[in-house]
């Protein structure tokens, strides 16, 4: 489900949520010695896990085709081979496949757009007998709209706010939408609660198609039949199985009507080709749309309505598919009810080579490698558990299935969860828990990039150091953050940010839900997957010519991830490290509090405006225009709460890490388990039960969640920064309190966790 790796590392860098760092502690867990890691990387099989995915794209990979339960049965067999207990757990899901569709321009030149790829020559994997899922839109709702067409650019709120301004309603309209600026699942959500009756969505050439590059088969970019489908479930609300919020759903499951469920689309969506989109654009009447809306397409990009109606349908088949999630065990010898979680997912939208199995090969390729080890005599001294998940695409289902359903055992055992879903060339992206962060960075310092024969964390240092020089963002806010990090990366004595996490792949349940923390590694940023991403022609053919050839990065995430593991398993000692959680947490906080006094500064400097009619003088007499909606005045919220709980996390963090550079090695083995057993659970303080974020409860982590109008992208301190964006002021002075008691939770547990550490 996730963009591309590509995607995921820029996001690093431009979202909202970037991060800070501060300097770099003495080592969380000693390495395991040299040989081990020497004789794991010395068995990575590039060759290997590129015959695995030619194999396992091969055919349509999506729920309910017969390859993804072939796919997921032949994982199985292979995890047994490589020495694990493995099995398969199934679940009953709410999972739509279309059965009628139509988009058409009715009038005098009638046009049906064409819903299904054709086969591509040369790619033996985009073939002609291969039955792909058509163009679709997981959980959009059926109808049958006929209506004029509105063009909306992305479709996101401040477009709304645009066409407001144009004197431009969609209430009764069917709209069309290109990809990008926010999620999918965003755009016909937010045409719905302005009235639109249906929506379209296609890929833009300026965005992902022949404005990039040369277009498949002769280059990587999306062709003009190129479709990108993908899920519109709120995921925003709850993720996983629209009918089960907050329970696994098993065969016995209770479960709410189709009806009942908020996560499901209220109106007919449906994705098109930009080849099929130029037709109807080009039918468009109505104003010249601003210049930020034109796209690529050779044509006046007008706002419409347009004066052929537009028919837009869609039938589906409702019932429940069973999916099957891959589940490998290596038991730990000393702490067998201590887990460290890998996944990744193994269904895709087609064929799915970058995405998933990209990530999923690394998976195989790494439980093969500890396999062999442990028949060696190896054995880890935690539990190392491997999933391979179903279902990922229409909502994160496997995963969040799963942990919902062991959701108690997970919470005493789970040490962290590690996620991967595409990779490509290009530099190590990692985003997750912050008290992860100089885990990441000692891995990283022992990785060697394959191409530059510097370490992963020399290049991921540069990368950010040269983002900074040339932001892709206008943003003030972001360009700032931008060179706050350079300047840390620049220090070898400080560890590099790595990214906080929204959701768009499996971690969500772990972290967002459950509250253990987590971490989502990809390498990319030179890999060319983006113009393949959901399509038919996202094949073992174009990963091998456009995205790692040779597999070099696939076998570096293999080590990158194989590190992880071995150190995480091996370990008698927490992983975490909390001054560079202290630092992060004390920078989102100056970021609300600066976001507040802005919002305060833009609803004082409108009302001005409006009070002296400078909208409407200076508006083009002869187009439609008016004032924009007044912003609330913003009153000042309390965050002396959070001001205080960062004070004192600052100050515990920085004792429990002097503490265990000091006294962690010597402890005895009474000790350690007692310091493992506060820690373990941590990050559970992070995201208390019976609290949740406004409107969506689901979400119970405090500190990460994806925005309500970012989809993907993270909010930090979701309750208070999203209240102040909404202007739900009463919840800003809530969340700020509730947020402060659970940072000061998170204290507490590391100040007893220092008194273990000091022989109290």
């Amino acid at each position: 489900m996730q963009r591309t790796a590509r995607g995921n590392f820029m996001h690093r860098f431009t979202a909202l949520i970037a991060c800070c760092a501060v300097g770099a502690a003495s080592s969380v867990i000693a390495a395991p010695p040299d040989s081990l890691e020497q004789r794991f990387d010395a068995q990575i099989r590039p060759q290997e896990m590129s015959d695995w995915m030619k194999l396992m794209a091969s055919e349509p990979n999506h729920v309910g085709s017969p390859h993804d339960k072939i796919n997921a049965e032949w994982q199985l067999a292979k995890f047994k081979e490589f020495g694990w207990d493995a099995h398969i757990e199934e679940f009953q899901v709410l999972y739509p496949t279309p059965l009628r569709e139509a988009v058409e321009l009715l009038g005098k030149k009638k046009f049906a757009a064409t819903l299904q790829e054709k086969p591509i020559p040369g790619d033996t994997s985009a073939r002609a007998k291969d039955k792909p899922l058509p163009a679709y839109l997981e959980y959009q709702s059926d109808g049958d709209v006929t209506a004029p067409l509105i063009y909306v650019n992305y479709g996101m709120q401040d477009d709304y706010k645009a066409l407001e301004r144009m004197g431009v309603s969609v209430k009764g309209k069917i709209v069309i939408a290109r990809y990008g600026a926010g999620w999918r699942g965003l755009k016909p959500r937010l045409a719905y609660e302005h009235g639109a009756v249906g929506c379209i969505i296609y890929s833009d050439p300026a965005d992902d198609g022949y404005g990039q590059d040369a277009t498949y088969p002769q280059g990587p970019e999306r062709p003009p039949q190129g479709i990108q489908r993908g899920s519109v479930e709120d995921l925003t609300l709850y993720a996983g199985d629209p009918l089960t919020p907050g329970i696994g759903a098993t065969k016995d499951a209770k479960r709410m009507t189709r009806e009942e469920s908020p996560v499901i689309l209220k109106i007919p969506a449906l994705p098109i080709s930009y080849g099929d989109a130029k037709v109807f654009l080009s039918a468009l009447g109505g104003q010249v749309v601003p210049e930020g809306w034109r796209g690529a397409l050779p044509i006046t990009y007008r706002v419409g309505p347009s004066a052929p109606m537009v028919h837009l349908a869609v039938k589906s088949e409702w019932s429940l598919k069973t999916i099957y999630d891959v589940v490998a065990t290596m038991k730990g010898s000393d702490y067998p009810d201590e887990w460290v979680l890998r996944g990744n997912h193994h269904d895709g939208w087609v064929h799915g080579a970058a995405d998933p199995l990209s990530g999923q090969v690394a998976l195989m390729e790494e439980a093969r490698v500890l396999g062999e080890l442990a028949k060696t005599g190896w054995k880890p001294k935690r539990t190392i558990v491997y999933l391979s998940w179903d279902a990922e695409e229409p909502a994160l289902l496997g995963s969040t299935e799963w942990a919902e359903e062991h959701a108690a055992e997970l919470k005493q055992k789970a040490v962290l969860y590690i996620n991967t879903d595409g990779n490509e060339r290009g530099f190590l992206g990692v985003e997750g828990s912050h008290d992860l962060e100089h885990f990441v960075n000692e891995v990283a310092n022992d990785v060697t990039d394959p191409e530059t024969h510097a370490t992963v964390a020399e290049r991921a240092r540069a990368k950010i150091r040269m983002e900074a020089l040339a932001p892709t963002s206008h943003d003030p806010q972001v360009v700032a953050r931008l060179k706050e990090q350079a300047k840390i990366a620049a220090d070898p004595t400080k560890d590099f940010p790595i990214g906080a996490l929204g959701s768009g792949s499996d971690y969500s349940a772990f972290i967002e839900h459950l509250g253990i923390p987590a971490i989502n590694v990809a390498y990319g940023d030179e890999g060319k997957n983006g113009g393949i991403y959901h399509s038919r022609y996202d094949t073992w053919e174009h990963y091998t010519r456009f995205e790692d050839p040779g597999f070099a990065y696939e076998a570096a995430l293999a080590k990158t991830i194989g590190r992880m593991v071995l150190r995480a398993s091996g370990s008698d000692l927490p992983i975490q490290r909390t001054a560079n959680f202290a630092s992060t947490v004390e920078t989102y906080v100056k970021e609300v509090k600066k976001l507040a006094d802005n919002r305060r500064e833009a609803a004082e400097t409108q009302a001005g405006l409006l009070k002296d009619k400078v909208f409407a003088l200076t508006a083009d007499p002869t187009k439609s225009s008016g004032d924009p909606t007044a912003l609330k005045a913003v009153p000042k919220v309390d965050f002396a709460p959070l001001d205080s709980a960062v004070t004192r996390l600052t100050a515990s963090a920085k004792t429990y890490d002097d503490a265990f550079a000091a006294h962690a090695a010597g402890l005895s083995p009474d000790a350690k388990a007692r310091l493992r057993g506060l820690m373990l659970t941590l990050d559970q303080t992070l995201a208390p039960d019976n609290v949740g974020l406004p409107v969506r409860p689901w979400f119970q982590n405090l500190i990460y969640a994806p925005g309500r109008f970012t989809g993907y992208g993270a909010k930090t301190l979701p309750g208070v920064r999203e209240a102040i964006e909404d202007e739900r002021f009463a919840d800003a002075d809530k969340y700020s309190k509730l947020t402060a008691d659970a940072l000061n939770a998170y204290s507490d547990r590391l100040d007893r966790a220092t008194e273990v550490l000091n022989g109290k």
